[in-house]
């Protein structure tokens, strides 16, 4: 992963396509319980035999980051936002499962603020798809050839108290990049922070996702769709709170503090 992060800042300043490739890229995993076990750990889930909602992500973020590594990627790695996230289980996925994972790219469009795309990622296992992610991203400044990005999701935000107050400490993105792979500088490094345009470092949205969802575990269905919304980074370290509303179709839940909302879902 630093790999591919060090030939996405090194092909930023280089022409690029004008388009979207239609590469798919592939890979199949049996996920490894001590990386599930260190996840959980970091994320707040408690270790079962199934596997969190969230951590599929995990074991397609490689592939993600392969497709937007590359030159045939119309947009600079370096920069690009994740603004939103959908994921879709359409069943509980075992510990020993073999998983075939294929990752492609859609929906590059232009975006008020620049430029938008999607990162679409499947797991199948035994032939059938279980799990599905649609990852967000915008691009400031950028530009697409054609199209307007479509609006991203409605989501009511609870305003009730708290249901829990979170610690969240300076080396949170160092603890989530080890276990995520994600190691993008703006969550390590105060000084790469800086240089865009952050006071100091920043959490992964993915793992403030995964903390908020972890404390819904057991109280949802094997079968379910997680929508977010990123808002305002939450600097690190810093404290916040979060606030979970039950509703007919299942929870809303948001991620707050002093600065503002820092994180918008729902679960269905």
């Amino acid at each position: 992963m630093i790999g591919l992060y060090a030939k996405a800042a090194a092909g930023a300043v280089l022409p690029r396509a004008k388009s979207l490739p239609d590469t798919v890229l592939s890979r199949s995993v049996t996920p490894s319980l001590g990386q599930l076990a260190d996840y959980s750990a970091v994320c707040g889930f408690a270790l079962t035999d199934t596997l969190p909602v969230t951590f599929p992500l995990v074991l397609a973020f490689g592939l993600q980051m392969e497709l937007m590594a590359a030159r045939s990627f119309p947009l600079a790695l370096p920069g690009l936002v994740h603004v939103a996230n959908t994921i879709t289980v359409h069943r509980a996925i075992g510990l020993d499962e073999r998983l075939d994972l294929r990752v492609h790219a859609e929906r590059f469009a232009a975006h008020a603020r620049g430029a938008q795309v999607d990162l679409v990622s499947a797991v199948s296992a035994g032939g059938a798809v279980v799990w599905e992610g649609r990852s967000t991203y915008l691009a400031r400044g950028a530009q697409a050839p054609t199209g307007i990005a479509g609006e991203l999701p409605e989501i009511a935000v609870p305003q009730g108290p708290a249901a829990a107050l979170w610690t969240v400490g300076g080396d949170l993105g160092r603890r989530y990049a080890a276990v995520s792979g994600d190691v993008n500088p703006i969550h390590l490094n105060s000084l790469a922070a800086k240089a865009f345009g952050f006071p100091r470092t920043i959490a992964h949205g993915m793992w403030t996702a995964a903390h908020a969802l972890a404390s819904l575990q057991g109280r949802t269905p094997d079968a379910l769709t997680y929508t977010v919304l990123f808002r305002k980074p939450l600097l690190l370290p810093s404290k916040a709170e979060l606030v979970t509303e039950r509703t007919d179709g299942g929870w809303n839940l948001a991620v707050r503090n002093r600065a503002g909302l820092n994180l918008s879902g729902s679960v269905r």
